[in-house]
């Protein structure tokens, strides 16, 4: 009967604290991440079409400078989703002449990520200020991204900060972390189960 005892209690505690993490750390992973497929070559090399990303959700105020993020607006692109990357944001100088780099502030941008190392690719002359709760958006791909550049006459060209849903996840390391937690809560879940059937079967058995 020990050993019965044993399992039960084993059952209570592993049971209930293993479904808890489980579902704790779904919803953690359901309400705060997601993925997207790349459907454009804008973003090369960084991000190749085709390509699975990972999106961690933020808010507006939680962009920064050099994110990679998701958005959506219903002025551009038909209402689709679409990967660009922050250069600009509210009260930002963001300027540009022909073949030149991209300068922020006055600084000039340090982009290792752009294609073939051009920041340029066929851009006008342009410079704006971003106006505040808004972003200035490029893709990587200079040469073949249909982005800010192209959109001055709205805005200088920007978005609006909210319609920012999430951004690229440059480490997984977060994602994994919960999703470990929900796959230990499933097996500490699963051996309590284990554990209660053991121990009912033994106490059935004395009985």
């Amino acid at each position: 009967m020990g050993r019965a005892r044993r399992g039960t209690r084993l059952a209570w505690v592993l049971g209930p604290t293993g479904s808890a993490l489980a579902v704790g750390a779904i919803l953690v992973i359901g309400s705060s991440y997601g993925s997207a497929k790349v459907n454009s070559d804008s973003m090369a090399p960084t991000y190749s079409s085709g390509e699975l990303v990972f999106l961690e959700k933020i808010d507006a105020g939680e962009t920064e400078r050099g994110d990679v993020v998701f958005y959506r607006t219903a002025k551009r692109y038909q209402g689709m989703p679409v990967l660009q990357r922050v250069i600009g944001l509210g009260g930002d100088r963001v300027r540009q002449s022909p073949g030149g780099p991209v300068t922020v502030n006055g600084k000039p941008l340090a982009e290792p990520y752009v294609k073939d190392g051009d920041p340029s690719g066929t851009t006008p002359a342009y410079d704006v200020v971003v106006p505040e709760g808004r972003l200035f958006l490029l893709g990587d791909y200079r040469a073949n991204s249909y982005d800010s550049r192209y959109f001055l006459a709205e805005q200088s060209g920007s978005v609006a900060a909210t319609a920012v849903q999430a951004r690229v996840l440059d480490s997984r390391a977060g994602l994994l972390l919960w999703a470990s937690a929900a796959l230990l809560g499933l097996l500490a879940a699963v051996g309590g189960l284990a554990a209660g059937t053991v121990s009912w079967a033994k106490r059935r058995a004395v009985g």
